[in-house]
């Protein structure tokens, strides 16, 4: 999403990162407390940060969370205001590259002593670590995986297409499609018609075509990746998806036609994880629907990375400084992650999380086991439309165009490569 915040400004009057006093004195000396923001406050997600806080307080900590409705711009407008202020929250939600370019702008806390203590580094994955500790110390902690190129099938649709098996390349997705859409599913297609939701359709039609260039593409910004013809073939699978949606759709969020989906008359959701705690919240049944690895043309799961987190902002306060620490704590409890993966629908950022037992649906098994797969055949890689792959400025630039082709019919595939190319070029 766009920001006022030019990079360079956001990089300037960078301070280094500054160390809590141990944490075993600042718990030992105070009441905990924890002043943190997040744009969480409704759904799966507000439900799942108010049983976070109530375990906070249920540790004898006092809990004071500003939620910020809406995107992530919002809630980064109120954190640069209170950094402005000098007064930042103990703790904000923040993610992938933010964590580098925002930790400079103020001071950060060391934490590298409690995640020694909890020994965490060890059961989280080697590149979601180095995001969380930009400089070599830790300043943010992962709390949830998602990968936002799942796919949601609608059994009542599945039912309607004579269909039972879930997609695994694009050839079978596109094939399934018209199929539902032959047999009297509406709209084969279910995603929203938000920003994100745009670079989720952009993203998973180039990582389900080469997980490789998109690492060139996207994370890496090579300029020939960017023009090559993966790409090309990227826009034209977008453009597929979205001729199977609702036109009317517009900037509605995904989940305003969740009953739709649930009917059969919308046939298959390409979306986060998140869509399972979302659609379980709003009451409908798990076993009305299928969660399946996004498309992948090699066969092997693709998973798109998205994981949210808290970076800890320094405070001289004695009592947030004891709250930080017991906040850290439980951020990295497994008990915690269970609990709160299991309310969102995420998968724990702990790899030694088993999720064999109560109270987990086949689908997070599912993505568990494709994240696995996907780490071990490099097909695992960062979201660009949930800020994971590039900073929030060149993300914006980049959904810019995703959202114009989404919305233009008359733009064609190759046209679309060349303004990617050039929103690249005039954002970095």
């Amino acid at each position: 999403m766009p920001i006022t915040t030019t990079r360079r400004r956001l990089l300037a009057g960078s301070a280094a990162a500054l160390a809590l006093p141990a944490f075993v004195r600042a718990q030992g000396a105070v009441k905990p407390r924890l002043t943190a923001i997040s744009q969480w406050s409704a759904g799966s997600d507000g439900a799942a940060i108010t049983a976070l806080g109530k375990k906070f307080e249920e540790k004898g900590g006092v809990w004071q969370h500003s939620p910020v409705p809406g995107f992530t711009t919002e809630m980064m407008n109120k954190l640069r205001a209170q950094i402005i202020a000098g007064d930042p929250p103990a703790c904000s939600q923040l993610k992938g590259p933010e964590i580098a370019a925002w930790s400079k702008i103020a001071p950060t806390v060391d934490l590298d002593a409690v995640v020694a203590a909890a020994d965490y580094e060890k059961v989280v994955a080697p590149d979601l670590a180095k995001l969380h500790k930009p400089t070599g110390k830790w300043i943010a902690l992962p709390l949830q995986i998602y990968s936002t190129n799942m796919l949601f099938l609608s059994k009542r649709a599945l039912d309607k297409a004579k269909a039972d098996k879930p997609p695994v390349t694009w050839a079978d997705f596109n094939a399934l499609a018209e199929k539902m859409k032959t047999n009297g599913v509406t709209y084969p297609v279910g995603n929203g018609g938000t920003r994100a939701d745009d670079g989720q359709k952009f993203e998973a039609s180039l990582a389900g075509i080469s997980p490789a260039v998109y690492r060139s593409a996207i994370m890496n910004l090579d300029k020939k990746a960017l023009e090559g013809p993966e790409v090309k073939a990227a826009f034209a699978q977008m453009r597929k998806l979205t001729e199977w949606m609702d036109p009317n759709v517009g900037a509605q969020p995904y989940a305003t036609n969740l009953k739709r989906f649930i009917d059969g008359d919308m046939g298959m959701l390409i979306m986060g994880g998140w869509a399972q705690g979302v659609l379980k919240n709003a009451g409908f049944r798990l076993d009305d629907f299928i969660i399946a690895p996004g498309p992948s043309d090699n066969g092997k799961p693709v998973f798109l990375l998205n994981a949210d987190a808290f970076i800890f902002w320094q405070r001289k306060e004695a009592d947030l400084q004891a709250g930080q620490m017991l906040m850290a704590q439980l951020v990295m409890d497994p008990a915690i992650q269970t609990m709160y993966s299991q309310i969102t629908g995420s998968i724990p950022v702990r790899t030694d999380v088993d999720l064999s037992g109560e109270g987990w649906s086949d689908g997070q098994r599912t993505t568990a086991a494709a994240l696995k797969n996907a780490m071990g055949n490099n097909q695992a890689v960062l979201s660009l439309a949930h800020n994971m792959a590039q900073e929030n400025g060149l993300t914006a630039a980049m959904i810019d165009v995703f959202t114009e082709y989404a919305k233009n019919k008359t733009i064609k595939p190759e046209e679309a490569v060349a303004r990617l190319a050039d929103a690249v070029e005039g954002a970095r």
